[in-house]
């Protein structure tokens, strides 16, 4: 997983910041801070995510393509432009429905 940030200062296309890789999720980082951080991610036909549980709330949007957002066992079917929030606590996974590139936001102040 890459930890550098995308250039600041400049402007960026979002969707453009990453590419698909063949059978694989890739993740960059748009900006880690203490209190949180942003992500953007692809994922290739087939690829998703294992069920975890964070302790954070976490804003998920699509930028590209469908995904299924599963939390505490309700899908919840997104497209591109839609968004949910995973709340803290709650067990979770993404299940692909197709290519997709998704923002992942994870707030972690208030939660002192």
């Amino acid at each position: 997983m890459e930890i550098s940030e995308v250039d600041k200062s400049k402007a960026h296309i979002t969707v453009e910041i990453i590419e698909y890789v063949p059978n694989s999720v890739v993740i960059k980082t748009i900006l880690k801070k203490s209190t949180g951080n942003i992500s953007v991610m692809s994922f290739d036909s087939g690829e998703g995510l294992t069920e975890k549980t964070s302790p954070f709330d976490t804003f998920a949007q699509i930028i590209e393509g469908k995904a299924e957002i599963v939390i505490d066992g309700h899908s919840n079917f997104l497209q591109t432009g839609q968004s949910i929030v995973i709340p803290a606590h709650e067990p979770n996974f993404v299940k692909p429905n197709g290519r997709f590139k998704m923002i992942l936001t994870v707030i972690k102040s208030g939660y002192e």
